[in-house]
């Protein structure tokens, strides 16, 4: 076989297993079995979603797209959205506008959102952001973060966080801006 359709078969394997949640019509996926979901009653406003779910880590510090130090400790209290993407990524474009909307519009009433990019260069992200007006955190991927998040079977994927720190959704694929309105709305 040749070297040309050996290449060609492992690049369509890999774009099927990363587009296989957008066609399921994924939705998040609740990380325990009574955090909310979109056929699930949310908590009250404000509350966690699950009292024994997962605790998502927050004891990070990665740097930002200008190299400036961000302490995921100042999230404590606050909603937080984790969306891991990439600038190559056609699915993560697809949630970027979403995202600055929501940002725009909750970050007011305690919302973060951090995006984690996987594997770009700041040289890169600087002028991806500043096109797409991204004005939420840009981080950069490490190892400690990879590990408590991770493994990665594709991007995007998100992760929201309540208020005490409890992991309520994941999503793996791109998700809806009314989907994570939503969950967004019932957390804060």
């Amino acid at each position: 076989m040749r070297p040309g359709w050996i290449i060609a078969g492992a690049a369509a394997v890999a774009l099927a297993l990363l587009t296989l949640p957008m066609v399921r019509g994924h939705r998040g996926e609740p990380v325990s079995s009574s955090a909310p979901s979109a056929n699930k009653g949310a908590p009250p406003a404000g509350q966690t979603c699950d009292a024994d779910g997962a605790k998502g880590k927050l004891d990070f510090v990665l740097k930002d797209m200008n190299n400036a130090p961000v302490r995921f400790a100042d999230y404590k209290g606050k909603v937080v959205l984790l969306n891991f993407w990439a600038t190559w990524c056609g699915p993560c474009k697809t949630e970027i506008p979403a995202f600055v909307q929501l940002y725009s519009e909750y970050k007011d009433k305690g919302l973060v959102i951090a995006g984690i990019s996987i594997d770009d260069a700041p040289e890169t992200l600087r002028p991806f952001a500043k096109e797409w007006k991204m004005q939420y955190p840009i981080l950069l991927m490490q190892s400690d973060i990879e590990d408590a998040y991770g493994p990665f079977y594709g991007v995007p994927t998100s992760y929201l966080l309540a208020r005490d720190g409890t992991i309520c959704t994941k999503h793996i694929g791109p998700a809806s801006k009314e989907a994570f309105e939503q969950e967004i709305k019932a957390l804060l």
